[in-house]
């Protein structure tokens, strides 16, 4: 090769050489926007099965009393039982039920108790929703009285069936209530003062 063609090709060299780094930088002043999404779902708390009562005290006054029996009624304040879990959130064969009992009537004066075996109640469903599956419990009557079912003359002495259903999942999502006639039934010789008993009401699933 001669001294021009060397040259040239030298040239040709260094020609290419120098076209590269125009393409590697930007423009001064230019720039980019990248936006930046992020979706954050609602953090949902798990639903639950609850119990709250509508009242703590109930007044019982006499009514309906014999010569042998002496009878005080009332009304225990409404019982709502409330599920918002899902259907899915609900165990499978699960069913709940609210059981009640009492505790003796003590008196305030030294009078011998009245023992809970005297107190009795009949539910009543106020609200049972739509798929009839939530029912009351049967009246639990007095040992002063002749039993209306069987075995049911023992008062609230042990835990005794308010409402239920035998399919939590079917009733999920919902609330219901129910309330009972309460009736304490006392020979006619009780000492008079006033009493106190503790009506105990227990949720279970």
């Amino acid at each position: 090769m001669n001294k021009w063609n060397r040259l040239l090709a030298a040239g040709t060299v260094l020609a290419g050489t120098m076209a590269l780094p125009s393409t590697a930088f930007a423009e001064p002043g230019d720039d980019a926007d990248v936006q930046v999404t992020v979706d954050i779902a609602e953090i949902r708390e798990p639903g639950v099965l609850a119990l709250s009562v509508a009242g703590n005290a109930v007044v019982l006054t006499e009514n309906g009393s014999t010569l042998l029996v002496r009878q005080f009624t009332g009304i225990l304040p409404t019982v709502t039982v409330t599920d918002t879990r899902t259907a899915d959130e609900v165990p499978g064969g699960a069913n709940w039920a609210v059981l009640g009992s009492a505790t003796s009537f003590t008196g305030n004066a030294g009078q011998a108790p009245i023992t809970a075996n005297h107190l009795g109640w009949k539910p009543r469903l106020v609200d049972g929703g739509s798929t009839g599956l939530v029912t009351e419990g049967e009246e639990v009557v007095t040992v002063l009285d002749d039993p209306t079912q069987p075995g049911n003359n023992v008062g609230l002495t042990d835990q005794e069936l308010l409402v239920s259903t035998y399919d939590s999942q079917a009733v999920a999502g919902d609330a219901y209530a129910v309330n009972a006639d309460l009736y304490l039934r006392t020979p006619a010789d009780v000492a008079a003062g006033q009493y106190t008993s503790t009506l105990t009401l227990s949720l279970f699933e």
